[in-house]
């Protein structure tokens, strides 16, 4: 599947936020958004899916024009910064709520076999986030909009979690952003920058440098 997002108009308060934004996300591929704090990238997924509503957008799927909100479509998942799961949620039942299989999780998280009958509200902010992130990639959809997934987490997670990424990508297309933008550019086939409320495709990393998103150092 393709997923295109066009023309984005964005005000807040009569200011103009986001203007002319092309983002296009395929099946097998990880696209990756950067941009400095407050540059617009978690509005920008917002409208993706359809929770804000912009002064225009186009969205297409399979270059066809979709004229309803796409979480209302049932192929899109979307990861937001804040926590989603109620705090009073066991996880053996968050795991069945979501039809997800608990012994392939602990396989790969094997830390977590003690905590399948804790409350969601007894997990560390980055424990939350990481089951979050597991359940969003791992639910069945198509498209998955991921804002600040390796917030808070473990670096050995962080490196399980872009392993994920990378098999899931096999089947969904996936757009990524997070402020750890080493972690953006290592999981991401291709990368569009958010600036100045514009997109801008980048086809070479020094790039990144000429936009002054990164210095030459780094």
């Amino acid at each position: 599947m393709i997923f295109e997002l066009d023309n984005v108009e964005l005000y807040f308060k009569n200011k103009r936020i986001l203007n002319g934004i092309y983002l296009k996300a395929e099946t097998g591929k990880v696209t990756g958004l950067l941009g400095l704090n407050g540059s617009g990238k978690s509005s920008l997924l917002n409208i993706a899916f359809g929770n804000l509503k912009p002064k225009y957008k186009l969205i297409r799927l399979d270059h066809k024009p979709l004229l309803k909100p796409l979480y209302s479509t049932g192929i899109a998942k979307y990861l937001p910064q804040y926590n989603f799961i109620s705090d009073g949620f066991k996880l053996s039942f968050i795991f069945k709520l979501y039809n997800l299989d608990w012994s392939l999780f602990i396989n790969t998280f094997n830390a977590f076999a003690l905590h399948k009958n804790s409350k969601f509200k007894l997990l560390s902010g980055g424990e939350k986030r990481l089951i979050e992130t597991y359940i969003i990639l791992k639910t069945k959809s198509k498209i998955v909009f991921l804002d600040e997934p390796f917030s808070h987490l473990a670096p050995l997670y962080i490196e399980t979690v872009i392993q994920l990424i990378e098999e899931e990508k096999k089947h969904k297309a996936i757009v990524i952003t997070d402020h750890m933008y080493q972690h953006i550019i290592a999981s991401s086939d291709s990368i569009y920058l958010l600036k100045n409320g514009t997109t801008k495709l980048i086809n070479k990393l020094t790039e990144l440098e000429d936009y002054n998103y990164l210095s030459a150092s780094t």
